[in-house]
């Protein structure tokens, strides 16, 4: 599928082990301009394709991105270590490389519980990296308390029912920063702005 260039927009996609072998270069000429891959879930769960889809995306020039499944009844501090080293092995970070934390499940704890379990593991990274973590999360979820305290963090909502671009955003947020807009037969995404905009939210060396 070939996205067209659309002024002041950039595409990309979202991919896990679920996708299993992805053809980067194939993404890349069809207009992808960023992804986010999958790297760890929890504390010791590591996806077996991550180090591929890290060097794919590089290969490709894509803004390259990547997530950690929040699983919050675990150390947080230890969860983000996890994280962090995944990705050191896997080549490690490099300017306008980008980090998410996907929360989407409270794993039966009350949303205060995991707000604090989200906002200690992003200060674990920011401080480690550099980088303020994205959020990926959805309406119902974040408008029920789980991401109080998050909303100096870009925002990356999952909203396929809504028109691309045009998300509802939920509290404590103000505005989106990436909107995915579509989850099949992959997830896509949508960043408005330049990829200079972009990769100003990723890393930087100091």
């Amino acid at each position: 599928m070939k996205f067209g260039k659309v002024k002041g927009v950039l595409q990309g996609i979202d991919v896990s082990n679920w996708q299993g072998s992805v053809n980067w270069p194939g993404h890349a000429e069809a207009g992808v301009a960023f992804a986010f891959a999958k790297a760890t879930e929890g504390g010791d769960w590591t996806d077996k394709w991550f180090a591929r889809n890290w060097n794919g995306m590089r290969e490709s020039w894509l803004v390259c991105g990547a997530y950690h499944f929040a699983r919050p009844k675990g150390d947080p501090v230890q969860h983000a270590r996890h994280f962090l080293a995944t990705i050191r092995s896997a080549g490690g970070l490099r300017r306008g490389d980008l980090i998410a934390l996907d929360l989407e499940t409270g794993d039966g704890l009350r949303p205060e519980q995991v707000a604090r379990y989200a906002r200690r593991w992003c200060h674990h990274v920011e401080r480690s990296t550099g980088v303020r973590p994205f959020i990926y999360t959805f309406h119902s979820f974040a408008n029920s308390g789980h991401c109080a305290g998050l909303g100096e963090h870009p925002l990356w909502i999952a909203g396929p029912e809504h028109a691309r671009g045009r998300p509802a955003v939920p509290r404590p947020w103000n505005d989106w920063t990436i909107h995915q807009y579509a989850q099949s037969p992959v997830d896509r995404n949508v960043f408005h702005g330049t990829r200079k905009d972009l990769t100003k939210l990723g890393f930087h060396p100091r």
